[in-house]
């Protein structure tokens, strides 16, 4: 044991030495330094220098030589400045090699350059020969230092001012994309992310923690992470996270919840791209949470009609008075269920009765055992006229007529489910009371149609019992008229 720590101690100073020793003897780093130039000031200061990389290991060229000119001689691979997508590359050319990084003792992924090139900074440039982005623009040229590092620009408190400068520069990003909005950092400075990150929270999402590092693609990309389908994942990855979230005091089941949700089922099962997700409802950028006065128009933003019926019901008032959030009371935030007829009403799994019972808020009770019977009634007489129609269909008897009316019966079921929400009882009977009379004409139309059919049937039993009693006649007649010619 004691011999490998040796042998290991032996490597690592043996390796550290030629490091320095290379560093020593880098002519180009020693001359720059001698004009007290910016670059090797910060060079200095930047994870290549203290991994021993020389400035030819980007630049080129031969760093042990005296003369410039045999410093900067193209035949010793000397490159200068590299432009353009060659900065990237020359990068990438320790960077993407898992054998160089291994040797440099590092282990970040060597994976980055092939991500940058799939990714929307990928694009052209307005120069139309190089990628948008380089990996210069975000990590600096020289003084470059680790992520963890406080002094990087891309470290979690740096990372959205690094972004914002381009995406706050108007003229450059309506050369790009003029629809994409240029307000993203002020927005995020309003959200609960960035007040965090503002308080030096470094564990508060940022840009990258939403959009990925290298791998960032458009948000109508199906493989970017904030595509809708997949925003709901990206979120959780945090908040489902509870030993992360354990400071916020914060519940870790949203996810969970919003999965088994009618607006998660459509989106992850379903793949309704246009079914709310977790941005929906508390913004992007400047996401944070609905406040309870605001609960009904976020909701609002969909169900508009809902909305403006519960603006106008006596529980406006109520719930304003106890401030309750109007939507969220009833229908939960995460964990939306779908809305039936068995919310309503009086019973024990109704939402009426959490509030409303027979010694306690009467009027709300009476009115909520009202309504329920209005609706069982209507569903009643949809069922009964939908056997009676097919009952009809059956017997062959054109009914086309009642079965599209049918419709009309189900969409004011449909829309007595919207009118509850201004719990009003006149208000819920008009709309009932509308398909209880086509009920009732498709009923008396397919009763008509069903007597018919029985009529005809006895008719044609009649006649044919008229038929084969002439034909017996007949054939008995003729029967006796061959009898007499006989004798």
């Amino acid at each position: 044991m004691k011999q490998r720590i040796f042998i290991f101690a032996a490597a690592l100073i043996t390796v550290l030495a030629s490091r320095e020793s290379a560093l020593a003897n880098d002519k180009c780093l020693e001359c720059h330094r001698n004009t007290e130039d910016k670059p090797s000031a910060l060079f200095l200061n930047d994870i290549h220098y203290a991994k021993g990389i020389t400035c030819a290991g980007c630049h080129g060229g031969n760093p042990n030589a005296e003369e410039i000119e045999q410093a900067m001689d193209k035949k010793a691979g000397f490159i200068g400045v590299p432009k353009g997508d060659d900065i990237s590359k020359a990068c990438a050319a320790c960077h993407s090699s898992p054998e160089k990084m291994k040797s440099l003792g590092s282990s970040l992924p060597t994976n980055q350059w092939e991500f940058l090139q799939t990714s929307v900074h990928a694009k052209l440039s307005l120069k139309g020969k190089d990628h948008i982005a380089q990996c210069v623009t975000c990590h600096n040229a020289h003084g470059i230092v680790s992520v963890k590092n406080p002094a990087s620009p891309v470290y979690p408190l740096n990372v959205v001012k690094t972004c914002s400068r381009c995406h706050s520069d108007i003229a450059l990003m309506r050369s790009y994309n003029p629809s994409l909005p240029v307000d993203q950092f002020e927005k995020y400075m309003t959200s609960v992310h960035g007040k965090r990150n503002a308080k030096e929270d470094a564990k508060t999402a940022e840009c990258a923690s939403c959009h990925g590092s290298h791998d960032i693609r458009s948000a109508k990309d199906v493989k970017s992470k904030v595509y809708a389908s997949n925003l709901p994942g990206t979120c959780a990855n945090c908040h489902s996270n509870a030993d992360y979230m354990k400071a916020y005091k914060i519940p870790t089941d949203q996810y969970e919840k919003y999965a088994k949700s009618i607006h998660g089922i459509a989106l992850l099962q379903k793949h309704d791209a246009g079914a709310p997700a977790c941005n929906s409802c508390h913004g992007n950028h400047g996401a944070a949470p609905p406040g309870v006065e605001s609960v009904s128009k976020v909701c609002g933003t969909c169900h508009a009609l809902n909305a403006d019926l519960f603006s106008s019901s006596p529980h406006k008032k109520a719930f304003d008075q106890r401030k309750l959030p109007e939507c969220e009371t009833c229908h939960s935030n995460h964990e939306i269920i779908a809305a039936t007829d068995k919310l309503l009403g009086v019973a024990p799994e109704a939402i009426c009765s959490q509030c409303h019972n027979e010694n306690q808020n009467v009027k709300g009770y009476q009115v909520a055992k009202k309504m329920r019977g209005l609706i069982d009634s209507l569903e009643a007489v949809e069922k009964r006229d939908q056997e009676l129609v097919y009952e009809a269909e059956q017997k062959g008897m054109e009914i086309s007529e009642a079965k599209f009316r049918l419709r009309d019966v189900r969409q004011a079921r449909l829309q007595s489910r919207t009118a509850v929400h201004a719990f009003s009882e006149e208000k819920f009977a008009e709309v009932i009371s509308i398909g209880l009379k086509t009920s009732a004409s498709i009923e008396v139309e397919s009763e008509s149609a069903i007597r018919e059919y029985y009529f005809r049937r006895i008719g044609l039993a009649i006649a044919t019992l008229i038929i084969t009693l002439v034909a017996l006649f007949l054939f008995l007649f003729v029967r006796r008229l061959e009898k007499k010619q006989n004798k």
